[in-house]
């Protein structure tokens, strides 16, 4: 079974969508994150989940 670590973000109200998407592309780039959920809430801010997979190790002797 895959296992997964998330980072939530919360971007304010006045953030434009071209701010928001240089943030994610960060994440993307320099910390494997991918886009899992966002909600856009009534008053404008955002709320972004990102994940990525856990890998374990395994002893092999």
């Amino acid at each position: 079974m895959v296992e997964y670590t998330y980072l939530v973000l919360r971007l304010p109200r006045g953030t434009t969508r071209d701010t928001a998407r240089q943030v994610l592309t960060e994440h993307a780039e320099h910390g494997g994150w991918e886009l899992h959920r966002v909600r856009l809430y009534p008053d404008g801010s955002r709320r972004i989940q990102l994940r990525r997979k856990i890998i374990r190790q395994v002893r092999t002797f």
